[in-house]
Parts: structure tokens; sequence; C-alpha cells
């Protein structure tokens, strides 16, 4: 188990080099002496009955005592991040945004104009990444970064954003996978109509399965997610490629493309907003799409040299799938035929509508193939980065029975229990799906929203009122930290109203039409702070501290971690005027 003890334990012999978790002199470093932000203060010291890796003196400096194996690598939580962003079974799952909502021009202008703000978004999180490389993540970077006696309550609105859009991710995925595969079934059988029912039990079934697979050794889980997103990788070049040189317009009548008048000009606006906002509004199928590079983050205590691969491996996600999968909607944009029979096809899904109206049967069938495997990959990706969350989350007491869910396994050494306890939650989820396709639709947006939400609040924090109390970690953005982090605020603070606009309005918004976004996301959230007032701001205090701790020096007052609330621990430690403040 680990401790914090004194600093001036010394290397057996002066002439052999330190063991690695030991600072030159000798002695174990104090928090001062990482580059982490942490709920600790920097006089705190480390130490334990084991020598540490550099990677878990890491952890030790944030509070954190390590609980897993680090067995994912700079590629492999890529792999993860890549599999959980699923750029093509993303864009087919939301396709029926990026191009009913705006046409072509919302696919190619929103996708190009959103990701660069999505950029901002993504290297200011990977700044905190490297700073604060916990599972907690963005909830335990929200604690340390609030000012004083905020943080609790900046961390629970963190925490609760955040796992909302994470326990939405998998059932989205997953019922978007089951409708491409009922949507083939269909295409090869057209008297073949699926029902609500049918796909509510495949959708089951399927996140079982990915409950199974995320339940592995975290080496398993690891090599799957490597060929998963290799594969997806893969496919996504297949696809770009196929999609033009395949299509059979010519047989139809028509050119081999799109007029680049049209797909960069002729705006098929479906909403009763003005043009310049239904392309704002397309934008949710850019966010949803790209709201998987924050996986690196979560994956970031079971990952060697995490301070530095885990932010390298989140901007990689968010600048290789932004610019792949703009070719992606270049290919599509300057393809497709006609815009409101792709949307409103009795396939039920917009992705086979597309490929059946511009492909010939069996090639549309093999690429509606290959999305359907890598959307099996993103599910699974998107399962085993929710169960980190859980875990990070119930590891502080933020749910009822978090003593069950935060338990990992002595066999795989993984968050099984919170896996299954995500699955659960996403099965009872998926039940929107008896109330029609816009209600189901809602856990889109909800995903889209609630992920925004929480990747903002501690990059806000960090750029409008932190002051120097930030200490960057070994990747940072330097001097551009906060002209990037105030972009990627001002882009989030407009965008979030709008993910909440419905299509029509005035006497054309009936409650079918109605973007439910507001009240799924809305109702849980005021929920949750609701119970904050009411009764959780009696007992949480933010991340807690699992590691024995003491200051330099003062041998005497050694403080068990095991179950105490970083306020806890650190008032118990530090003088009054050292009392609120983060690492120096």
């Amino acid at each position: 188990m680990a401790e914090i003890t004194d600093s001036k334990e010394r290397a057996t012999t002066e002439t052999l080099q330190p063991p690695r978790g030991y600072s030159m002199s000798g002695r174990k470093k104090s928090v001062a002496e990482e580059p982490v932000t942490s709920v600790l203060t920097g006089g705190q010291v480390p130490i334990y009955d084991r020598e540490l890796t550099a990677d878990e003196e890491v952890l030790a400096a944030l509070g954190y005592k390590p609980e897993f194996k680090r067995e994912f690598s700079l590629w492999t939580s890529f792999c993860v991040s890549f599999a959980v962003l699923g750029l093509l079974p993303s864009f087919a799952s939301t396709l029926y945004y990026g191009m009913g909502y705006a046409g072509e021009p919302g696919m190619v202008w929103g996708w190009l104009i959103a990701m660069v703000f999505i950029q901002c978004v993504a290297m200011s999180m990977a700044e905190i990444c490297s700073s604060m490389p916990t599972s907690g993540g963005l909830y335990y970077a929200a604690a340390v970064l609030a000012p004083p006696g905020w943080g609790p309550l900046a961390a629970w609105i963190t925490g609760w954003s955040n796992w909302l859009g994470q326990v939405t991710g998998a059932p989205s995925v997953d019922y978007a996978l089951a409708a491409m595969i009922l949507a083939a079934a269909s295409i090869t059988n057209p008297d073949y109509v699926p029902t609500p029912y049918q796909t509510w039990l495949l959708t089951t079934f399927i996140m079982l399965i990915h409950g199974c697979i995320s339940s592995m050794p975290t080496r398993w889980i690891a090599n799957f997610n490597s060929y998963g997103s290799t594969f997806n990788i893969i496919g996504l070049f297949i696809v770009i490629i196929m999609i033009p040189a395949g299509a059979n317009r010519e047989s139809q009548g028509l050119p081999k493309f799109n007029s680049s008048a049209e797909v960069w000009g002729d705006i098929y606006n479906s909403t009763d907003f003005p043009a310049g906002i239904a392309i704002l509004m397309s934008f949710v199928a850019v966010i949803w799409t790209m709201s998987g590079y924050d996986a690196p983050f979560h994956l970031s205590e079971e990952c060697s040299n995490a301070n530095i691969a885990s932010p390298r491996a989140i901007v990689l996600t968010s600048g290789v799938g932004g610019v792949f999968g703009w070719f992606l909607q270049l290919v599509v944009a300057y393809t497709v035929i006609d815009i409101p029979s792709v949307i409103g096809s009795d396939l039920g899904q917009p992705w086979a509508s597309y490929l059946i109206q511009v492909m010939p049967q069996n090639t549309a069938l093999a690429i509606l193939s290959l999305t359907i495997i890598c959307a099996f990959s993103m599910g699974q990706g998107c399962m085993v980065a929710a169960s980190r969350v859980t875990f990070a989350y119930a590891r502080d007491g933020c749910f009822p029975f978090s003593w069950w869910i935060k338990r990992v396994n002595k066999h795989t050494y993984t968050p099984v229990n919170a896996v299954w306890f995500n699955t659960t939650i996403g099965i009872c989820m998926t039940l929107l799906i008896f109330g029609g396709t816009v209600a189901i639709g809602a856990i889109f947006s909800i995903a889209a929203v609630a992920a925004f939400v929480a990747f903002t609040i501690p990059i806000f924090i960090r750029v409008f009122m932190v002051g120097n109390r930030f200490r960057p970690g070994p990747w940072n953005l330097g001097k551009f930290s906060l002209p990037i982090g105030a972009l990627a605020c001002a882009f989030v603070m407009l965008m979030v109203p709008i993910l909440c606009f419905p299509a029509m309005t005035g006497t054309d918004l009936s409650p079918s039409l109605m973007n439910w976004t507001v009240v799924v996301y809305g109702g849980p959230m005021t929920l949750a702070l609701l119970w904050f007032a009411i009764d959780a701001h009696k007992w949480f205090k933010g991340p807690k501290v699992n590691i024995e701790h003491m200051m330099l020096g003062r041998e005497e007052a050694v403080i068990n971690g095991e179950g105490q609330d970083s306020g806890e621990s650190s008032a118990n430690s530090l003088s009054d005027a050292e009392k609120g403040k983060v690492a120096a």
C-alpha cells in the first residue's frame, strides 16, 4: 500500500543512480517537485513501502495510489480514442443532422469551421491532462482549479455532465449499429420492416457483448481496440476511395459529381431558422462525432508515460479525426443525389439510404458491412472509456452504492462492476426507442451537450480564474494556452444553446418534432444540482485522497488518506496560511 512520509530517505550508496521515482538527491519527491496541479500541497511527500515508477509517483502526487496495470501506450490510447471517435460509424449515425439541417454546405463548411474550434478544446484539455493524468480527468481538474470553496460544486457539475455524456455514448452507438444491421436486412429483403421491439432487442444484445469485452484484462482490451482502430482506419480509407470510384450517378443520367457551386453554396435549409443558424445547428454531427478524443484522459492511469502520451493521444485523435472526417464529408457531399429522399427513406437509416441511392446494391451492402464492423469497435471503445469515468467518480463516492461500483476485479484488474453498472443504465436508456425516432435521437444531442459542458468547465476555470495556481505538465501550450482556451470557451458558450434548438418553430412545432435535449439533459442535471443543494454538499468535498500523506519534516503527523476527501487531508496537515492552496 502506498503512503506518504519523510523526504530525507537516502540512496544506499552515492555512486549508484537513484531508483526510478526518486529525485537525483536520493530522496523521494514532494508534490512540488512533480509537474502536476494537485489536491495535495507542494510540501507533502508521497512515500510507500515499495518503489514506484515515474508514472505512479505522478499519480501519488495527485493523491491516488496505483490500482491498474499500465499497459496502454500512446498508440493503444490513440486506438481506444479513435475507436470511440469512430469516424465512419459516427458519420453514418449523424448524417441526419449534418446533411438534413443545411445540406452539402452544412457538411463541408460546418465540419471545417467547427473543427478549428474543436481542436482548441482538445488542445486545452490535453494541457490539463498533462498536469493531472487521472481517470477522473475533467472532474478532478475542475475541483483542483476552482476558486477556494467552489471546488466541490465545480467537480459535481463537471462530473455529472461528463458521466451523462459518457454513459450515453455506448447506447447511442449501439442503437445506430442495430439500425444499420436491420437496414441491411431490409435492403436484401424489401418486404422486411424492422419494428422498435426488434431494434431494442438487438441493441441490448450488442450492449451485453460490449460489457463482456470491457470486463476483460487491460491487455486484452488494449489489443482488441488496437485491432478495431486499425480496421476503423482501413475501413475509412476504403470507403473514401470506393464511393467516388463506384458511384453510379452517370448511369442515372447525372454528372459524375455535384458541382462545387452546389456543394459549397447551395444550402438545403430544412429548419425554420435562417441559413446561418441552420449551419450552426448542423454542428451537432461534428461535435458528437468528435467527442471521443477525451478517452486518453480517462485511461491515463493505465497508460505508461501518461503525462506525455495521454495528451498527445488527445491531440492526435482530434487532429487526425478532423482531417479524415472532412474528407468523408466532401466525398458524400459531392455524390449525394436527393437529400430529402436520403433523410426521409423508409429504411430508417440515412447512411444506408444514401449508399443505395448512389451505389450498386452489392457495393452499398459491402460499405454498409464495413461501417457495421467499425461501429461495433466504436461501441466497445465507448463502453471502456465510460467505465473508467464511472470508476473514478465512484472512487470519490459520487454514486449510490459507490462502494460496490468502485471495486477493481482481482483477476482482470479492471473495474468490472463499473462496466455492468453502465451497461444496465445504457439498456434502460435505449427504451427511448419505443418513443420514436425523435425521442431516441435525443441521446445523440445529450451526448454532445453533456460532453461539451464537461470539457469546458475546467478549461474556463483554467483560463479566467486560476492565475498562477496551475502548474503545466510536460506537454503544454506555452504562451498560446490562454488564447486557445478562450476560443474554446467562446465556441462552447455559443453552441450549447443552439444544440438545444428544434428544427421547427411556431405552429410547425409539435411534440414529435421537439428537440428534447433540454429535458433529457437538463432534467438529470437539475436533479443532481438539487441533490447537491439539499444533501450532497454536506459530504461531497471533491476528489478523495486515498493515499497517506504528511508535510515535509513532520513525520509524527502522517495522515491516512483512505476514504478522505482532499479538503480533509490537506486541512489536517497544513498551516492556516497554506489551507486552500493548490500545489505551487
